[in-house]
């Protein structure tokens, strides 16, 4: 139908500042978020694998081993997309994706669950870093960097909102098929591929990989250079290794709770398996609200102590789950995933902000994601130990009071006055008496968190006493 004269023109590419080029990668990078995180297995994993006749030794022995092998190839694999370029990093990680969440229809045994999460490792450390590193340098290359943090705050935004929608269809599309989560994840994964099979060739990208391709050596000595930089870096740098030991309570109880844990409580207080899946998405939205809103948090608090008031909320919410009833258990739930979602973004700034300028930026998240996985990975058999013994209730106190018990000692060497902060050799480090929407790019989180938003800078932020968005894009990790 012909548009009436004088009507709104309809917005094209070029009218918001985007070039047909640029306007395509952003997306295809929608659809290949979404598709490749949305797991519609995630509310029932652990209840299916009890059903298949694991234990909750076997069960938590699993989710330790998919922890360490996540920090095996954190960094490996970002070298790999270094050498193969971003975008056939994506295939790749899509295509192991997609055959990883057919191994539990072929085989639903232990050994068919162990190798779906060494897959899903594998899949997920491949495309990490890669897809905000391959959003980054298309919009770049096509001269449309300003809408970088835009396109990946919606990415996430879209992926969220496709959760909350897909999972509570979970219970009652098992009752139809029961292996349906896994399937329907394949062909979730396998959409991905499909748009990642879509997305344009970077010529400037694509030819510095052919470049690595042909120069492993002299490229693998430069990882190598970087690696021990970072280390010294940590060593020399107790502020920044003291956050980084912060950040440890945030997402290991953050991690156990949403994920591993999740379940088993809801099973504890009587709720349905098909409840599950409406619960997790409450949980999502609740994050997702809180991680877009940081400046709710009060200005009265520095960045660092705030992480500090909302890891000991995580603690007394876990404790808090052992004392009250189905619905108090879900309202608590959603309490501690709004919790979650205010402290990532701000514990993810302050580590940038540490970081000092010259250092191998990537590989220094590297290693605080590395640190973080490897406590998950002993915290999971740590907690297949406590239910296998029939103690949830112990576990979570147990957790609570650990946390309690990290954070003091953090608190105590902040004013012991043996770490020192502050702006030395190029750093921006928040110092302690100083008073995200979700962007760009990833996981530490979560795999359920990844993501979180980037916030302003945290001595900046003190001066000006507020906790406003951040506006000035920052070069995706690429690890």
């Amino acid at each position: 139908m012909r548009a009436r004269l004088g009507g709104p023109r309809p917005r094209t590419p070029a009218a918001t500042g985007l070039t047909d080029t640029a306007h395509r990668i952003i997306q295809l990078n929608y659809g290949f978020q979404l598709l490749f995180n949305l797991l519609w297995w995630m509310p029932v994993f652990y209840a299916y694998q009890k059903e298949a006749g694991l234990s909750d030794g076997q069960i938590f022995g699993i989710q330790s081993i998919y922890y360490v092998a996540f920090c095996l190839l954190e960094i490996p694999t970002g070298l790999i997309a270094d050498r193969i370029g971003t975008r056939n990093c994506l295939r790749a990680g899509a295509v192991v994706m997609t055959a990883a969440n057919l191994a539990p229809v072929v085989s639903a045994s232990y050994t068919g669950f162990l190798l779906h999460f060494l897959a899903i490792a594998a899949g997920r450390s491949l495309t990490s870093g890669a897809a905000s590193a391959y959003l980054y340098d298309g919009l770049r290359a096509e001269r449309c960097d300003e809408h970088y943090l835009r396109a990946e705050g919606t990415a996430r935004a879209l992926g969220l909102a496709a959760k909350v929608v897909c999972w509570p269809l979970v219970g009652p599309l098992m009752a139809l098929a029961h292996p349906a989560p896994y399937l329907l994840s394949a062909a979730s994964a396998a959409g991905s591929l499909a748009c990642a099979l879509l997305l344009p060739r970077l010529a400037g990208a694509e030819a510095r990989a052919d470049r690595g391709r042909g120069d492993g050596g002299r490229r693998g000595g430069a990882f190598l250079r970087d690696a021990g930089t970072a280390l010294r870096c940590v060593a020399s740098s107790p502020w920044l290794a003291l956050l980084m030991v912060q950040g440890v309570a945030v997402f290991t109880l953050s991690r156990i709770c949403q994920v591993n844990l999740f379940q088993p409580i809801l099973l504890d207080h009587g709720i349905d398996e098909a409840s599950h899946g409406g619960v997790l998405a409450a949980m999502t939205v609740a994050e997702a609200v809180a991680s877009a809103r940081p400046q709710w948090l009060s200005r009265r608090l520095p960045p660092v102590a705030w992480v500090s008031v909302l890891s000991l909320a995580l603690a007394g919410t876990l404790a808090a789950m052992t004392l009250g009833g189905p619905w108090v258990v879900i309202a608590l739930l959603c309490l501690f995933a709004a919790a979650t979602g205010f402290a990532f973004p701000v514990q993810r700034k302050l580590i940038n902000d540490a970081v000092p300028t010259h250092a191998p930026r990537a590989t220094l998240l590297s290693v605080e994601s590395i640190v973080d996985r490897a406590v998950c990975a002993l915290a999971a058999i740590a907690a297949g130990a406590y239910l296998s013994a029939g103690r949830l209730d112990a576990l979570l106190w147990h957790s609570a009071l650990a946390t309690a018990v990290l954070l003091g000692a953090f608190q105590l060497l902040l004013h012991s006055g043996v770490v020192a902060c502050g702006d030395r050799d190029g750093d921006r480090a928040v110092p302690p008496q100083a008073g995200g929407h979700a962007g760009a790019g990833g996981t530490t989180s979560a795999e359920v968190g990844d993501g979180a938003p980037d916030l302003p800078d945290a001595g900046d932020a003190s001066r000006r006493g507020t906790l406003e968005p951040h506006q000035t894009p920052r070069r995706p990790r690429t690890t």
